[in-house]
């Protein structure tokens, strides 16, 4: 019968194995943020004045303090999660995609400086990979306070994003709020805007009428194709569909109280000039 190894012990006796991991693990737990500390409602109004900084176009932001590893590279966000809420899924994607930029967009004053401290701490605490060439962990995602219904080309260049995620959305059930939903005839023209030809929508919601009324929107609107989550997989798109899924906070609720997930993806389409 295998024995047993002791917390610490590698298996030759000596106590330096699962003890260093365990007690690095212990380190960051105890620097990052409780979200009790950061008590926020659930939602906002996105056409209140919200007193936001903004730049006045992305050449004038300053990208280098929000991704230090990466100054003077040139590189721009390529990822865009709009409405990012705790932050689930840029955590949860940075490290499978260490050499691509990720932006959150957040209005709530007090989510947006979670997710802030969260990546800090995450920078901070996460032994890096000595087999990677990449810079150190979560150095590739940041995050922005911002309205993203009013400002999304002052942070985007044209066709610099390939992925833009919407995941579970306020639903604003009222008819009279349906026009602060994040999608919508106007709003997609934006998205269609920032994504590159190629890029990919993702939504997901719990709200099936939410999921109907994104859905056909985007079906409606003329430079986005539906795709399925079958050829995404195939594509190579698993792990981001994956962690669409299962990373936020709102779909580990969902998950916990067995609710459905609507998930409905798109392209963007090549406009023939012809």
């Amino acid at each position: 019968m295998a024995k047993r190894k002791r917390a610490g012990d590698d298996g030759n006796g000596n106590g330096d194995g699962v003890a260093d991991a365990g007690s690095s693990k212990q380190v960051q737990n105890d620097v990052l943020p409780q979200k009790r500390h950061y008590r926020q409602r659930a939602h906002a109004n996105p056409f209140s004045d919200h007193a936001l900084a903004y730049p006045a176009s992305p050449d004038q932001f300053d990208w280098d303090a929000h991704y230090p590893a990466f100054a003077g590279s040139g590189k721009r966000p390529e990822f865009a999660d709009v409405g990012c809420g705790f932050g689930g899924l840029l955590i949860a994607l940075a490290p499978l995609f260490p050499d691509t930029l990720m932006l959150g967009m957040e209005i709530r004053v007090q989510v947006s400086q979670y997710v802030h401290d969260r990546i800090v701490a995450l920078r901070s605490t996460t032994p890096a990979d000595p087999s990677s060439t990449s810079p150190g962990p979560y150095q590739n995602v940041s995050i922005v306070r911002a309205n993203a219904m009013k400002f999304m080309p002052n942070y985007f260049e044209k066709h610099s994003l390939s992925a833009l995620f919407f995941l579970f959305p306020d639903p604003h059930f009222k008819a009279r709020k349906h026009k602060a939903r994040i999608i919508s005839p106007t709003l997609l023209a934006e998205y269609a805007y920032v994504l590159r030809p190629g890029g990919i929508v993702y939504t997901i919601t719990d709200v099936r009428d939410l999921h109907d009324w994104m859905r056909t929107h985007l079906e409606q609107f003329p430079l986005f194709e539906p795709v399925s989550e079958e050829e995404l997989r195939k594509e190579g798109k698993g792990p981001i569909v994956d962690a669409v899924y299962t990373s936020t906070e709102e779909g580990k609720k969902v998950e916990r109280n067995k609710g459905d997930k609507w998930l409905a993806c798109f392209r963007r389409i090549e406009v023939s000039r012809d």
